[in-house]
């Protein structure tokens, strides 16, 4: 059950209505890292989840990220009110309203959803469930939201640092720090599942869990605990890269019946390639012959 306190989680002021900020701020309400599909993730984790500490948390954690959702449409909204008014009122020519954004996707914000916040991103691209990646183990969920929050962090950081107006800038800070609380959270709840490494119940194969492929090789190696010391068997043979399992590194399949192999057969012989061939292309058809190119060669077919 859900309830609503009409006042907002943190107090916003707004100096002046600003659409092409607006447009920006969309990112986090209606983009990837922002706080709807924040709230999704935890929301839908925290109906699926046996344990009582994490379905506490999971829920208490996606009902702030909605009024965190709250905050960020407000100052949407409120960044509009100018445009918004004007626009319904027709008060403002087609030319003057592209001047006024700059040719920024806030034009479309305004003409489409009138001003107020809408489910879509900076760029104007549709909020979706793709956004919400949870896979329903909690180690990996839990790592995942750890990411996320980690991601969110860094656009409010950069969405403080596109504005001037202090009132905004503040509540933003709130929402940033807000994204570091969640994180210890979640980091605690991981550390509280023993073993939580590899998520899911089945080891890995101690054979290749330990080993490091330096499939890139040139300028730019570097050593690091990553790829080196006693936790690491490193693997750099080209040789050895291929075939780990002692096999000859073929793709093979058994039980092809009598009839499969000579419909394979014959497919393979009418589609061979004859590596001789070099007809004329149509890439080949507006390039003019030259005496080095010789005599023109026959159409292809």
């Amino acid at each position: 059950m859900f309830m609503h306190n009409k006042r907002l989680m943190y107090t916003v002021h707004v100096e002046q209505p600003d659409p092409i900020l607006a447009s920006l701020l969309l990112e986090q309400f209606g983009g990837p890292q922002g706080e709807l599909a924040a709230a999704m993730r935890y929301f839908t984790q925290a109906l699926g989840e046996e344990d009582a500490g994490r379905k506490d948390l999971l829920l208490d954690v996606a009902t702030e990220e909605l009024s965190h959702l709250e905050i960020i449409g407000s100052i949407i909204a409120m960044l509009n009110k100018g445009t918004k008014g004007e626009l319904s009122e027709g008060m403002i020519e087609a030319i003057e309203m592209r001047g006024m954004t700059q040719n920024s996707t806030s034009h479309t914000q305004s003409i489409l959803y009138g001003g107020g916040p809408a489910l879509v991103n900076s760029s104007g691209v549709p909020w979706t469930a793709a956004y919400v990646d949870s896979i329903g183990d909690p180690t990996a969920d839990l790592r995942s939201n750890i990411a996320a929050e980690s991601r969110a962090k860094l656009v409010y950081e950069r969405l403080i640092n596109v504005t001037d107006d202090p009132g905004i800038k503040d509540a933003l800070r709130f929402l940033m720090t807000r994204e570091i609380a969640h994180q210890q959270s979640f980091e605690k709840a991981l550390y509280a599942i023993s073993p939580n490494f590899p998520p899911g119940k089945l080891p890995g194969d101690p054979e290749y869990t330990d080993l490091y492929m330096d499939m890139s090789q040139g300028d730019g190696d570097v050593e690091g605990p990553w790829n080196s010391g006693e936790a690491w068997t490193v693997i750099s043979s080209r040789e050895e890269q291929y075939a780990l399992d002692g096999g000859d590194g073929e793709a093979t399949v058994d039980g092809l019946t009598a009839s499969q192999e000579e419909a394979l057969d014959a497919m393979a012989t009418r589609t061979a390639s004859d590596p001789l061939a070099d007809p004329l292309t149509g890439a080949e058809l507006g390039t003019a012959p030259t005496v080095e190119d010789g005599p023109p060669r026959p159409l292809l077919g």
